[in-house]
Formats: C-alpha cells, sequence, structure tokens
C-alpha cells in the first residue's frame, strides 16, 4: 500500500487559500490533505488528477440517480431556457405539479388528504415541520425523538438531534426533546428477537403515560405535554439502523391513543433509497407529516419540503405567510423534481432497488463470514450497513473504520489492472459503521466492484 498521499503544487494552492478564507464552521475535514474533485459521472468522481473513485454515499444520499444523471440535467437545462426565476409570491406548473404528485401519491397511499409546503433544504423543512406540530398543539414546544436521530443543525432542528455537540455552543431555541430507544438490535439486551425488543422498546415508551408522575401525561385532562415524535423510520447518521416491522405500528398505536403526531423525517431515506418513495411505507401506519429533501433535485437544487394532514395545514389553520423562505419552490428545483418522478413512475423502480438491494446485502454478509471485525450487516433497499467491530465481532472500532476511509482515498486499489479509490461514508453511534447508499442507478458489475474494493480495505486493516 501508499504513504500518505500529498497534495499536488495546484491543489496546495487552493488548501492553503481555503484555510485563510473558508470558514470552517460549514465543512469537516474527514481525510488530510482533502481532495478537491474536477467531475463526476454515475457512480464516480474525479480527482484533479484525474483519479477516479467509486461513491458509495452518493452525497449522504442527495444523489440517488448518479451524478450528472442526463435526463435530470437535461429537465434543469430546459428550465433555464423557459422559467428560471420567478419570485415564490407568483405561482407556477411545476410547483402546483409537483405538489400534486406528491399529495395524490400519499392519498392513494395512505388514504389521507394533505397538502404539500416546500422550503429550500432538510433542516429548513423540519423547521416548517416543527412550526405546523406546534400550531396544531396549541404552542407545544416538547417533542419526543429517538437517540441516534439526526434531523439537521439549524436551531430547532438540532434541538430535537440526539447528537449534544450539534447544540452545546448554541442552546436550545425553543425546542426540547425527550430523546427515546431505538430498537437497534444488534446492541440491544440479549435473548429477544428483533420482533421481541421492538415490541419492548415500544413497552418501555408507553409506561411514560401509566401516571401523571412518569413527567409527561396528565390523566384528568388527557393530554400530553409533546407536541410530536419525530422519527427517521430507518436511522440515517446513526447507521442506517433498520428496526422491526412490527416496532412503528406499535409505536403508532400509543401515539394515536395520546393525540401525539408522527412526523416521518425522509430527508436521507426518501425517494426509493429503500425501495419505496417513502421508507416509512414499509412499517404499515399513517405519518402525519413526512418532512423530504436531499434526493427530490438529486442534488442539483436546495429543494425540499413537507407533507401535512389537511387539518393540521390547510389555509384556516396555517395561513398565507406562516413560513417563507424567497427560494421555495423555485421552478429549477420544482422541474428537476417533477422529472425524477416521472422517470421512476416508468419502470417498478422499487422493484429495481429492492434486488440490488438483496443482491449488495448478500455479497455485504459474505464478506461478515470471512472478516471477523464485520460485526454486522443489515439493508433494506439500497440503504446498507457494515459495522466494524472488533475481533470479538461486537467492540466497536472507530480507529480501524477511519483507517479503512483514509486508505480508500488513496486511490491506489486495483481491479484488473484498473486503479481506484473507493469513497465511502461513516455513521452509527460510535462512529464505527459504513453507511452505504450507492446510486440506485448502480449496475450490478459496480456492486461486484464495490464489494472488491471493500475487501480490499478489509484485508488492509486486518493485515496493517
Amino acid at each position: 500500500m501508499s504513504d500518505i498521499r500529498i497534495a499536488t503544487a495546484e491543489d496546495q494552492v487552493l488548501l492553503d487559500k481555503e484555510a485563510k478564507y473558508c470558514s470552517y464552521g460549514d465543512t469537516v475535514h474527514y481525510i488530510e490533505p482533502p481532495r478537491i474533485f474536477s467531475r463526476c459521472e454515475g457512480s464516480y468522481v474525479w480527482d484533479t488528477e484525474d483519479q477516479a473513485y467509486l461513491d458509495l454515499q452518493m452525497w449522504y444520499s442527495a444523489v440517488n440517480f448518479g451524478y450528472a444523471n442526463p435526463r435530470l440535467n437535461n429537465a434543469l437545462k430546459k428550465q433555464i431556457d423557459t422559467l428560471p426565476q420567478i419570485a415564490s409570491q407568483y405561482l407556477h406548473k411545476g410547483k402546483i405539479e409537483l405538489s400534486e404528485m406528491i399529495a395524490v401519491d400519499a392519498k392513494n397511499k395512505f388514504g389521507l388528504d394533505g397538502r404539500v409546503h416546500f422550503n429550500v433544504g432538510g433542516s429548513q423543512s423540519i423547521e416548517d415541520s416543527l412550526k405546523v406540530v406546534r400550531n396544531a398543539s396549541n404552542g407545544k414546544s416538547l417533542m419526543f425523538a429517538f437517540e441516534g436521530g439526526y434531523h439537521g443543525r439549524t436551531l430547532g432542528a438540532s434541538s430535537i438531534t440526539s447528537s449534544f455537540r450539534y447544540r452545546r455552543r448554541y442552546g436550545h431555541f425553543g425546542e426540547r426533546a425527550n430523546f427515546i430507544p431505538f430498537p437497534y438490535h444488534f446492541r440491544g439486551p440479549k435473548g429477544m428477537t428483533k420482533e421481541e425488543y421492538g415490541s419492548h422498546c415500544v413497552q418501555q415508551f408507553a409506561r411514560l403515560f401509566e401516571t401523571e408522575y412518569n413527567g409527561v401525561w396528565d390523566p384528568k385532562t388527557n393530554q400530553c405535554e409533546y407536541a410530536a415524535f419525530y422519527v427517521e423510520p430507518i436511522q440515517g447518521t446513526g447507521g442506517y439502523v433498520i428496526p422491526p416491522m412490527n416496532f412503528y405500528r406499535e409505536l403508532k398505536h400509543v401515539l394515536d391513543q395520546h393525540g401525539i403526531l408522527m412526523v416521518s423525517d425522509e430527508i436521507q431515506m426518501g425517494f426509493y433509497r429503500t425501495g419505496k418513495l417513502w421508507s416509512i411505507e414499509h412499517f404499515d401506519v399513517q405519518p402525519d407529516v413526512i418532512v423530504f429533501g436531499k434526493a427530490l433535485t438529486n442534488g442539483l437544487n436546495p429543494l425540499g419540503g413537507i407533507w401535512a394532514r389537511e387539518e393540521l395545514i390547510n389555509p384556516k389553520v396555517f395561513p398565507p405567510g406562516s413560513t417563507h423562505s424567497t427560494f421555495a419552490s423555485n421552478p429549477l428545483g420544482t422541474a428537476v423534481g417533477l422529472e425524477m418522478f416521472k422517470m421512476t413512475s416508468e419502470v417498478d423502480y422499487g422493484a429495481m432497488v429492492m434486488a440490488k438491494g438483496k443482491y449488495f446485502l448478500e455479497g455485504l454478509q459474505d464478506l461478515q463470514k470471512r472478516f471477523p471485525i464485520i460485526g454486522d450487516v443489515d439493508g433494506l433497499g439500497l440503504a446498507l450497513r457494515c459495522e466494524i467491530c472488533g475481533p470479538d465481532g461486537f467492540t466497536p472500532d472507530k480507529a480501524t473504520l477511519d483507517y479503512m476511509v483514509e486508505e480508500g482515498m488513496k486511490g491506489d486499489m486495483l481491479v484488473d489492472g484498473q486503479k481506484l479509490g473507493l469513497i465511502l461514508d461513516v455513521g452509527g453511534y460510535y462512529k464505527n459503521v459504513i453507511i452505504l447508499a450507492p446510486s440506485l442507478e448502480i449496475s450490478y458489475p459496480e456492486i461486484d466492484l464495490g464489494l472488491k474494493l471493500l475487501e480490499q480495505l478489509l484485508v488492509r486493516a486486518t493485515t496493517r
């Protein structure tokens, strides 16, 4: 294996400027020196030395449909030549049709009337959802959320994200959350099946409503102090943890009993990442609010939004001006979003993703059999996890995964005579989980290639 890679003279000039002029607050360098990239296509990105890297995280699942997807790129180019800009107080066809598409789909799947509200990204849409649920609950600012959950880094979103480090310097701005254990079966109590552990977690949550002395419920008035439960149906930054299929159905029963809304954060898992438009669809429940972003525009435009039940968002209860963003529902973003929906409706996109995910997961399971440091693998569609542990197959081993990530970015692995790098993303409660979010358009040979590159990294990690 090669030594630490040295930046080229041209790159070093740029890195020196970045060190002087760029805020470090909006970025994290996972390797040193950081790579500077120059182009992308499909499942690959190339750096300034024209070294190719297979990307298995696709901009944190924002580029679900592959880099430089020709069809989505062309939709953007066409819109630029017709109506590239319009103030958000004026209407345009794309906003109306995209809202209709999302709302009609929700009606067909959940049997609920609802409306769509746009904003410029995931965190901002979380903020809008907080306004909706606070408004519906007469201003309640307490929320339930999960340990391991991630909802963004704006002030409201960080208040319902379980990582204290995101709000340590800033405190709370209205919202506060009670963080509830998520059914993370691999690290849960032994002796329970996955489904039993899911039921156990729901039962522990339901205990909060047994008496007024559990701190959340007034049985005399049948009122809860908490407005909503924010869930990622499959935890994203928390490590792509997939709960048992009975979990949300049982949880929603408790929430409905006590008038607590369920908000499904689909920012990472939406738009077919798990083989369905929304990951909550796998669990046979009706969400009250859905928050989306990222892959709606395949990363070409910062557009996100919410869908909410009619009772929560109709103009009588959530009137004009309740929230606003200058670039919300902009015509470039809505044009790409519409084309994405058309593209994914022309084939059985969900079945395609599930088949590829099954194939990829089987490859990971084969690696797990051969490398004891892989403690757990799991997946739903093309949301996959690979937990790196110590020799016992359980103790979290962040250092080894950090080493693998750095080795992957050297761009010096050989497969069939081709020199390649591998881009991985790190997540999990202990930062020891490879969270895999490849392009949904990834080919089976590219899946095989990714598995071969992962194998090379595992060999390096276990023989260093």
